[in-house]
């Protein structure tokens, strides 16, 4: 009797080996240029990147900055709702890895609200009148970048003296930390 239940146990632990080990999802990637992959949204994951995502207060800085963007995922994608005390948006969310494994989603058809390029660019102009002239040919970009960690967007608001750029003029902060609720 001990024979056969010993044999009857080693089964059983070897049918749940196997088991567990086909149970694996499958991650389908598509490479849309070397240094980014876009995620095949179909794919299940143990994180989801849906929620509500807002700013919260810190204790070293007065600012008011409150924020917050809304992320659903529909049939054809994930979309967003942006609002600021200044704006409502609603607009298609496109999340991507790069190649360093950071996911970073891409709020599109948002407007910067400054953009003066990179400065480098004003060495090679002879004269103030030249510098003008070439800012005001300048494209604001259009779209928000944000880098994806856990439960936490962060989006780079503005520049440097090389590189100036502002993208949410109504958050005075440097990086803005959305939290899911």
């Amino acid at each position: 009797m001990t024979k056969y239940f010993y044999k009857i146990t080693i089964i059983t632990f070897s049918l749940l080996l196997l088991s567990a080990c086909n149970d694996k999802s499958k991650i389908v990637a598509k490479e849309s240029n070397p240094k980014e992959v876009a995620i095949d949204s179909t794919h299940k994951n143990n994180e989801s990147i849906e929620g509500l995502y807002e700013t919260h207060p810190e204790s070293y800085n007065s600012d008011e900055c409150n924020i917050s963007v809304e992320i659903k995922k529909g049939k054809s994608g994930y979309t967003y709702f942006l609002k600021t005390k200044l704006r409502k948006i609603k607009g298609i969310a496109n999340l991507t890895t790069n190649e360093s494994g950071e996911k970073i989603i891409v709020l599109e058809g948002i407007q910067w609200d400054e953009y003066e390029g990179d400065i480098s660019r004003e060495e090679e102009n002879d004269s103030v009148a030249d510098s003008e002239a070439n800012s005001q040919q300048l494209e604001i970009p259009v779209g928000i970048g944000a880098s994806y960690t856990k439960d936490t967007l962060t989006i780079q608001n503005y520049g440097n003296a090389m590189n100036s750029y502002t993208k949410l003029s109504e958050c005075g902060r440097k990086y803005i930390q959305l939290i899911k609720r």
